[in-house]
């Protein structure tokens, strides 16, 4: 490089750089080393994070810890799938267009609606895309929004709607633990109201009774999901009277990976196709009659006038959609339901064990899936530092999002936990001897 450029030396080439700009000593870094050494090295920092196969974990709260079949991270890493990022050519992406569309498909039999798209980043940001959904479908400037949804979810929602003059109102929470949603607060200003199912809190919501109270003023009502696999269990918010349903589908298949990459959704009516963000994959038949893929709508910049776009800040995600298509499709609609069941009777049975404990509560009495409050006789801060010096990671701690529940976290049970883990778990909590 230096014969190419005329220097003698390297210095020669920083001579423009005035000299108090120069760093006039070596730079803090450590030597080199082998790649064996590195290796080491890498994997004792990693050996310091804990994670959901480390030990007993019961943390939740938007970013869930399943069961990943190693077949998932076989197929997705083939090269085809890895080093294809987005479907713009659709006769040389027929097998990522089908993908989406078989993703699109999985969605709408979960959600109990018509269409989906694929280009959300995470539930939070697909929550606020739904939100301007229904700004856009029903050219009202109110969104109402149930006290169970995710306290994250709702600040990235008013980011989203602080500069476009929408307001929001929050509904307060209803003494079993669900969402309160008064008819009074729901009016002809209202464009949508937003249900996390099940809430932040871990309750089941009763959507027929917010689906009632939306439609009498005519606005929408917004489903938000955060943990998919409930979608396997429960009724399909569609049929229960969901406009639109959204939310994070990290629970299929696709690693916690220290909070993103996720992999949010976003269903909705056939006739409210149009003002659907992102992109849409269509089946259809070539010329010669074989069935093939197509993008069927894309209202991104990318592909439209930069004012007519629905939204320009989503993406295809098209390999964690792809994780999730391999998961669903392992697991079967048998084997999802069959996983969702158990993941209720652990979490259930986690709630026998912490009401026959005298030093913890359960502070509502909501049904729950697989997450639930717990009600301490301390600091929350004090008894998950405790567990932590055990070795179990024991769930959220509630004082920095509902501190009117006085000591209390939010734990989740999914199938990793075992018997005997769980029961540690709440002799842990509960600060009595094993």
């Amino acid at each position: 490089m230096l014969a190419r450029t005329g220097h003698a030396r390297l210095e020669d080439l920083f001579a423009p750089i005035p000299a108090a700009l120069r760093l006039a000593r070596a730079l803090k870094v450590p030597e080199a080393q082998s790649e064996q050494e590195v290796f080491e090295h890498l994997t004792a920092l990693a050996a310091k994070n804990e994670h959901a196969q480390a030990g007993p974990w019961f943390l939740g709260a938007g970013s869930y810890a399943h069961y990943l079949p190693s077949a998932v991270d076989a197929l997705v890493s083939r090269a085809e799938f890895t080093t294809s990022y987005t479907p713009y050519q659709p006769e040389i992406s027929q097998g990522t267009l089908q993908a989406i569309f078989e993703w699109q498909t999985m969605i709408c039999a979960l959600t109990g609606l018509e269409v989906a798209n694929a280009s959300m980043y995470d539930g939070a940001s697909a929550t606020a895309e739904a939100a301007l959904m229904a700004l856009r479908l029903t050219r009202r400037r109110k969104v109402v929004v149930a006290a169970g949804l995710h306290p994250h979810y709702l600040q990235v929602l008013e980011t989203y709607l602080g500069g476009l003059g929408a307001s929001i109102v929050t509904l307060p929470l209803a003494g079993d633990g669900s969402s309160a949603l008064p008819a009074q607060a729901i009016d002809d200003q209202t464009a949508c109201c937003i249900v996390q199912q099940p809430s932040f809190f871990g309750t089941i919501e009763d959507l027929r009774a917010a689906a009632a109270v939306t439609r009498a003023s005519g606005a929408l009502l917004v489903v938000t999901v955060t943990e998919a696999l409930s979608l396997a269990l429960l009724e399909a918010p569609g049929a229960l009277g969901a406009d639109l349903v959204c939310g994070e589908a990290q629970s299929f298949g696709v690693p916690i990976a220290f909070g993103g990459p996720h992999l949010g959704f976003l269903a909705a009516r056939s006739a409210q196709v149009r003002q659907l963000p992102g992109r849409l994959v269509g089946q259809t038949v070539d010329a010669e009659g074989r069935r093939g893929f197509v993008l069927t709508l894309s209202t991104r910049e990318q592909h439209i006038r930069r004012e007519r776009a629905t939204s320009n800040i989503c993406t295809n995600q098209g390999l964690c959609l792809l994780m999730a298509t391999v998961y669903l499709a392992l697991l079967g609609r048998r084997g999802l339901r069959e996983l969702a069941e158990l993941n209720l009777a652990k979490a259930e049975y986690a709630k026998a064990r912490i009401r026959s404990s005298q030093r913890l509560r359960l502070p509502f009495s909501g049904p729950t899936f697989n997450e639930f409050v717990v009600g301490l006789a301390e600091p929350a801060e004090r008894v998950l530092e405790r567990a932590r010096d055990a070795g179990v990671v024991a769930g959220l701690d509630l004082a920095p999002f509902a501190p009117a529940l006085g000591p209390a976290l939010l734990m989740c049970v999914t199938e990793l936990a075992s018997r005997d883990s769980i029961d540690r778990a709440v002799t842990l909590l509960a600060g009595t001897s094993s």
